[in-house]
């Protein structure tokens, strides 16, 4: 065929991106579905009356070489100036080695949280390194695989030690040099859960008064305290004491275990993770063993497979801790688990002489800068000091902010006239000349002799990062191998699709990831002067915009830096609303029992009380029990919290009748966005009649799940809810993260994928993944139940599949199905949730089709084994489903099954070239529990684990 000059073949870039199935793909998917057209299936699916009435319109979408441009012009508005803010937030280096294979490598930011441990041990095996890491730093036993940021962490320390503590007082005490973010986050979740939060210095706390205790080291503005006395006289009286410590300071420092302490908790971040506009970062906690089964967060630990080797899983249930609905004691359920896996692997780069090393080097120049200053004649106090000291400049303190900024360097504005420095491993003695020059000094920083301020009673004398991991060759080849070693081991997104329900593991595309480590979006401070930040308020404003457009709220807050922080901060802003109204006393919360276990964990956060609503039949809300309940509460009616379309995967035409029943009683109405990928486009959250909702950004808008995190989880929200949406952490009150604005360096990704799709882009994105959802249900049924549907017999964007008959029929669990498709190169879809012994598959709009019949053909062949042991043809036990998932150690040692090689270890869907093989058999979650290991263990302990 010719083709003429004239000739025009348009080619949709931003489909072909992110959208799987070409069109031809989709028309022969639509005739297996059953339906004449994509509209017209999306017609079957979507009550009509709840279709949005206008097209989403963003304008013409943007080319990748037109949307990197426009994100250049746009960090190009902020001003990267050196940041000595402090605050908890530090320049640090990342090593280009860990920035490369880490941080921009897909095998690494497209991993899902670790529920699945036989594909999951690479990144388990760093998490377990970050443990180890924080444990050894903070001198106590165990430690969790990271929390959200400093200020969060706090807060969950805080109730935390309400739990542990023996003491029946409503009292804790907060010092008063607690970072101010902080102070403001811990008295957010204080307030709805009656704690009495009593800010002071340390001397004057009272034992006696609180349940607990905590203690920012090194303080605020530079103090060095030791808090041993402080720990004792809190354990006299039954109380928990807690030390907010920077893990670099550690380094030389007397750690918190040695103080006594109960709990440590703290930020990761100087530890190789750019500030990023704050964050996203790794927080941490630490704790004795004895508190382990009240930690919140995830918590990786060791224990065996079914031969006997050495292997990691999380441990101790703690990722299912919300799925005790109302009774949680956390609604945590997103890590920063990338980060954390960055923090480590700076400590495994550096080697514990590596960290002392830059330990040393950062306090060394805060002494020059410090008797340089006190030389001129400034007061500078502390007298001892870590990394950070504080200047008494009276009414001089504007000027020397603004010389300071003259010179490229930013400072923090303390009160009552006086000036915060923080040093960090960025800073040069250019930087010290720069800020004396700031405060009028002419002086050179020649004078390399090491002097420290550190007090000899507080000099750290106990050995950290014994493990052989942190002495191996640093050599960048070595590194290098290591890194490659722990992501074959896992099974991510570059390797294979991830069809789990709710979850949404999409595509995060190269074009939209790259702008994340740019310095101008990577090394801004969040509390630099608001000005130095435009190419950020740009993005915000515009990218806020958008998402209202999508979701028909008012306004957005971009604060929430996880999804369940997003329903925490929802329901704290309809608490508000209520309080302002004379109405603080409504209390109950109307949550269907298909719900996310995190929806009654949150109401519990905000002081509420659950009311659970049963299911219909055919797994809607039942309409009657809702009714009556919201009847039946009136006067106390705060909220219902619902999930559209249903966590059961379908449309629910109920839904505006459930929003109306709610407001007629006084309530307000929670919808949540986990599923929002169904809706982009076709119908919005905020025209059906809710009041606010949390979107996850690390699902529908692209930002990776990172292995467990990053996420962000912004809220939208109606009109007269605004005025009670979180306040600003340093200043405002009602503040639930430590940043402003959550984790901004990641919504660079979320941006970029609304401009390169445009609103048509994003509503065909909703589209394919309904249909996709749809063929795999129509091309499993029949084999498997597909147990919810909508009136029309479709599902929305993903589908339920019953395994419960086969434990009866064959004695197969759903446990042995997940296992199985290991063998086939896939990821499990979600496991038993929301219905026990069910399947829940969501294949997002990103795959192709052969993708997806790859794994129906997996799923069909599974079905098929099973087969074989109802009708007697295979064994009940000894069988690919029992055994599995399959080892390349099984393929060579003796074989004693009664199948074949070939039928266990390479079952339909799995590639024949390059297979994925699981390194370790199926994991024993029960012995790890037994034998609770949740730091690396000691070499011998691997050999002693494989005779």
């Amino acid at each position: 065929m010719t083709f003429k000059p004239t000739d025009y073949l348009p080619y949709d870039f931003a489909n072909r991106r992110h959208i799987g199935p070409s069109p031809a793909e989709m028309d022969e998917m639509l005739d297996v579905v059953g339906a004449d057209s994509l509209e017209a299936l999306i017609d079957d699916t979507l009550p009509p009356k709840i279709r949005q009435a206008a097209p989403l319109d963003f304008g013409k979408p943007l080319s990748e070489r037109e949307l990197l441009h426009r994100m250049k012009v746009t960090a190009s508005k902020n001003e990267v100036l050196v940041s000595l803010i402090g605050q908890g937030y530090h320049g640090t280096v990342t090593p280009p080695a860990i920035q490369r294979n880490i941080l921009e490598n897909p095998a690494w930011y497209t991993a899902y949280t670790p529920y699945q441990p036989e594909i999951s041990q690479g990144r388990l095996e760093a998490l377990l390194n970050f443990q180890t890491m924080v444990s050894d730093l903070t001198g106590l036993e165990i430690a969790n695989a990271s929390l959200l940021d400093e200020a969060t962490a706090c807060a969950e320390a805080m109730t935390m030690a309400q739990r542990v503590s023996k003491s029946k007082l409503k009292a804790f005490f907060v010092d008063e040099s607690c970072h101010p973010q902080n102070i403001s986050v811990m008295k957010t979740r204080a307030a709805p859960l009656g704690i009495e939060v009593i800010v002071g210095a340390p001397d004057t706390l009272d034992p006696g008064s609180v349940f607990g205790a905590i203690f920012q080291y090194p303080g605020t503005h530079g103090h060095l305290r030791d808090f041993t006395d402080e720990m004792s006289a809190l354990h006299e009286h039954k109380a928990i004491g807690i030390v907010a410590a920077d893990p670099m300071a550690l380094c030389l420092l007397k750690e918190p275990g040695a103080m006594g302490a109960d709990i440590a908790v703290g930020s990761t971040q100087r530890f190789g993770v750019p500030i990023g506009y704050g964050g996203p970062h790794a927080a941490y906690m630490a704790t004795k063993q004895a508190y382990a089964r009240n930690m919140p967060g995830r918590i990786v630990g060791v224990s065996i497979d079914s031969h006997g080797n050495r292997a990691y899983r999380l441990a101790l249930q703690t990722r299912e801790q919300h799925i005790r609905r109302e009774k949680a004691t956390s609604n945590v359920c997103t890590a920063q688990a990338l980060l954390a896996v960055m923090a480590g692997f700076y400590a495994v780069f550096h080697g514990p002489e590596g960290l002392k090393a830059i330990a040393q080097r950062i306090h060394r120049k805060t002494v020059r800068l410090a008797e340089g200053l006190a030389e001129a004649g400034f007061d500078v106090a502390p007298k001892s000091f870590f990394d950070t000291i504080t200047v008494e400049v009276g009414g001089r303190q504007s000027a020397i902010l603004q010389a300071a900024v003259d010179e490229g360097i930013n400072l923090r504005r303390v009160a009552d006239g006086r000036i915060g420095i923080t040093l960090d491993e960025r800073t040069r003695p250019a930087t010290i000349q720069a800020v004396w020059r700031a405060f009028g000094i002419d002086r050179r920083d020649d004078d390399y002799t090491p002097r420290y301020r550190l007090p000899e009673s507080l000099v750290r004398s106990s050995a950290y990062l014994t493990h052989p991991v942190f002495h191996m060759n640093r050599a960048e080849t070595e590194m290098m191998r290591y890194m490659r070693r722990l992501s074959d081991r896992d099974l991510a997104l570059d390797r294979a699709m991830i069809p789990l329900g709710s979850c949404t593991m999409k595509l995060n595309s190269a074009a939209e990831m790259m702008p994340v480590t740019w310095d101008e979006f990577s090394l801004l401070h969040p509390y630099a002067p608001r000005e130095q930040a435009a190419g950020y308020t740009e993005m915000i404003d515009d990218l806020s915009a958008k998402l209202c457009d999508v979701t028909g709220y008012d306004a957005i807050s971009m604060q929430p830096n996880s999804g369940a922080q997003g329903e925490y901060a929802g329901l704290l802003t309809i608490a508000g609303h209520h309080r302002a109204r004379g109405e603080g006393h409504r209390n109950i919360c109307l949550i269907p029992m298909s719900a996310h276990g995190t929806n009654p964990a949150s109401a519990q956060m905000v002081g509420w009380k659950v009311v659970p609503i049963k299911s219909a039949a055919n797994g809607d809300i039942d309409l009657d029990d809702f009714r009556a309940k919201a009847e039946q509460y009136a006067d106390t009616l705060a909220a219902s919290m619902i999930t559209y379309p249903s966590t059961h995967g379908v449309f629910e035409e109920t839904v505006i009748e459930v929003c109306r029943i709610t407001h007629e009683h006084g309530g307000q109405v929670y919808i949540d966005g986990a599923n929002m990928n169904a809706m982009v486009g076709l119908s919005r959250p905020g025209d059906l009649g809710g009041d606010v909702s949390h979107l996850n950004l690390h699902k529908t808008f692209c930002i990776p799940h990172g292995g467990g995190g990053p996420g962000m989880g912004p809220i939208g929200v109606k009109s007269h809810l605004v005025e009670h949406l979180p306040g600003d952490p340093a200043t405002g009150e009602g503040a639930v993260s430590a940043a402003p604005f959550g984790s901004p360096s990641l919504l660079p990704i979320s941006w970029a994928y609304c401009l390169m799709m445009g609103g048509e882009g994003l509503t065909q994105a909703t589209r394919v993944a309904i249909l996709n959802a749809n063929y795999i249900a129509r091309r499993l049924d029949g084999a498997y139940d597909v147990l919810y549907k909508g009136p029309s017999g479709r599902v929305a964007h993903e589908c339920i599949i019953d395994t419960r008959p086969f434990a009866d029929s064959a004695g197969v669990t759903v446990d042995d199905i997940a296992k199985r498709l290991v063998d086939c190169g896939f990821h499990a879809p979600t496991m038993s949730w929301p219905v026990a012994g069910t399947l829940m598959i969501e294949p997002t709009e990103s795959e192709t089709k052969a993708e997806l019949d790859r794994f129906c053909d997996a799923m069909l062949a599974i079905r098929a084994e099973i087969a074989d042991i109802e009708e007697g043809r295979a064994d009940r036990e000894a069988n690919p489903l029992k055994n599995a998932p399959h080892t390349m150690e099984d393929l060579v040692r003796d074989w004693d099954r009664p199948y074949s090689r070939e039928t266990g270890c390479f079952p339909p869907g799995a590639f024949r070239v390059d297979k994925y093989w699981p390194p370790v058999n199926r994991v024993d979650n029960a012995w790890g529990d037994r034998n609770l290991t949740c730091t690396c263990p000691p070499m011998e302990a691997y050999k002693d684990a494989a005779e």
